[in-house]
C-alpha cells in the first residue's frame, strides 16, 4: 500500500484485553511499508508482552517518560515530532478520559499534546462505558479537537454480553490509516465542517421481544458518512440497528427507538455545520411498551400508535443554521411529494426516491431526485457510494452559494 511507506505511525497500547489484536495491527502496518513504533501503558503490558510488539514492529517497545537509554536514543520530544500519525488502539475509556483532560502523566499521553500529528483511536470498552455520558462528552470533547475515531464495532464483548464497544479488527484500523493518509482533508470540499448523519432502521418495542421496524439497511447514511469524511468533514453517525461497520475516521452512536435517535442528535447537533437524515425513522411507536411478552388470546387485538418526534425538522426548527438534508422514500407521485416535503419541514436540501416491489430497501444501487430552494436536479440511477458523493458535492455547493 503505497499510502503507508514510509510513513511514521506510532502505535499506542493501552490497557485492554484488545491489546493482542495490537500484535496483528502492527504486522499489517509494517508489511503496508510503515515504520511502527509502539509506545505501551503500564496496563497494556498486563495483557501483551512488550518483546511480542518489537519483533513485531522492529523497534523497542517505548513505555516510559524516565526510561534513561530510551530517551538518549529517541527523547520523547524528538519521538512526537518523529510521528505523521498517532494510532492509539485499543483506546480505553480511561485513555479517552486521559486525552480529553490534557493529562500528560504518561508517555503515550504526552506524546499525544506535545505532537503535531493527528490522533486516530480505536475504542474498546463494554458497551455500557462506551454508553455513559462521560464517555460520550469526552469522546464529543476529542472530536472537536481533531481526534478520529475508528469504531467501536457491535458484537460479543468479553464479558459475555453484547454491544458496542468491541474494537474493530485489525484491516478496518489499517484500512483508516491507509484512508487518513490517501485523503487531503485540507482540499476537501467540507474540509473543517463538522456533519451529523442518521442511518439505519429504528425499532419501536411492543414488549421484551417484538417490536415494529422498517426494511432500511442503512447503506445510504453509512455510504454518506464515507463520503462526507472523504471531503474532509468530521462525522458523527448516529445509527439504528445495521450489520454495517462505521467507515474510518467516523465516529458512530449506536440507538435502537426514534426517540433513543432524536436524543443523540440533539445532544451533538449544536456543534454541526451539516445535518444529513438519511435513517428510516418510524413516524410511530407503540403507546404502551408492554413490560412482559404479550400473550395470544382468542379474537382480534388492536394496537393503539403514538407520534414520534420528527428529527429533521427539530433540527431545521431549532438550529436554523445548520444545513439540512433530508430524504422523502415514497410509493406514488414522488416528485411533488418531495417537493412538499421540504417546505413543510423547511429543509434546505431534499433527496427523493421511489420505493416498492421493483425499487426494494437494502438495494446497492437508486436513483435520487434532490430538490432545494429555487433548484432541481436528477441524480440517474447509479450505486449509493457514487450517489453519496454527487450529494456531497451538491452540498458543497450550496453552502458555497449561500455562504
Amino acid at each position: 500500500m503505497e499510502a503507508l511507506a514510509n510513513r511514521n505511525i506510532v502505535l499506542g497500547v493501552t490497557g485492554s484485553i484488545a491489546a493482542y489484536k495490537a500484535a496483528v495491527l502492527t504486522r499489517r502496518l509494517v508489511e503496508a511499508g510503515a515504520n511502527v513504533q509502539v509506545v505501551m501503558t503500564d496496563a497494556a503490558r498486563r495483557f501483551i508482552t512488550p518483546m511480542t510488539l518489537a519483533a513485531l514492529s522492529g523497534h523497542p517497545v517505548r513505555d516510559s517518560l524516565w526510561d534513561e537509554a530510551a530517551e538518549l536514543a529517541m527523547g520523547h520530544i524528538e519521538l512526537a515530532r518523529w510521528a505523521d500519525l498517532i494510532v492509539i488502539a485499543p483506546a480505553t475509556a480511561d485513555t479517552l478520559a486521559r486525552l480529553a483532560a490534557g493529562r500528560a502523566d504518561d508517555l503515550l499521553a504526552t506524546l499525544c499534546l506535545a505532537s503535531h500529528a493527528d490522533v486516530l483511536a480505536a475504542p474498546a470498552m463494554n458497551h455500557v462505558m462506551w454508553a455513559h455520558p462521560a464517555t460520550r462528552a469526552n469522546v464529543e470533547t476529542l472530536g472537536a479537537r481533531g481526534v478520529r475515531f475508528v469504531g467501536p464495532a457491535e458484537g460479543e464483548l468479553a464479558e459475555r454480553e453484547t454491544g458496542a464497544g468491541r474494537m474493530v479488527e485489525p484491516e478496518a484500523i489499517r484500512d483508516a490509516v491507509v484512508a487518513y493518509f490517501e485523503d487531503v482533508p485540507a482540499d476537501g470540499v467540507l474540509a473543517g465542517r463538522q456533519v451529523v448523519i442518521t442511518a439505519g432502521p429504528t425499532r419501536e418495542a411492543l414488549d421484551p421481544v417484538r417490536f415494529i421496524t422498517n426494511h432500511s439497511s442503512g447503506r445510504m447514511g453509512y455510504a454518506l458518512a464515507a463520503a462526507c469524511a472523504g471531503a474532509g468533514a468530521r462525522v458523527t453517525l448516529v445509527s439504528g440497528p445495521t450489520t454495517l461497520e462505521a467507515p474510518p475516521g467516523v465516529e458512530r452512536i449506536d440507538v435502537q427507538s426514534a426517540a433513543d435517535m432524536h436524543a443523540a442528535v440533539m445532544e451533538v447537533i449544536g456543534q454541526a455545520d451539516i445535518f444529513i437524515g438519511a435513517a428510516a425513522v418510524a413516524d410511530y411507536r407503540p403507546a404502551t411498551t408492554a413490560a412482559d411478552k404479550i400473550k395470544k388470546a382468542d379474537g382480534d387485538s388492536q394496537l393503539a400508535l403514538t407520534r414520534t418526534r420528527d428529527i429533521i425538522a427539530d433540527v431545521a426548527r431549532e438550529h436554523p443554521r445548520v444545513f439540512t438534508l433530508g430524504f422523502a422514500a415514497e410509493t406514488t407521485d414522488m416528485e411533488a411529494s418531495t417537493r412538499a416535503k421540504r417546505e413543510r419541514k423547511g429543509l434546505s436540501m431534499i433527496a427523493g426516491n421511489v420505493v416498492g416491489p421493483e425499487h426494494a430497501f437494502g438495494r446497492d444501487d437508486n436513483a435520487l431526485f434532490v430538490v432545494w430552494e429555487g433548484g432541481e436536479r436528477e441524480l440517474t440511477q447509479a450505486s449509493k457510494r457514487d450517489l453519496a458523493e454527487q450529494l456531497v458535492a451538491l452540498v458543497a455547493e450550496r453552502l458555497a452559494a449561500t455562504g
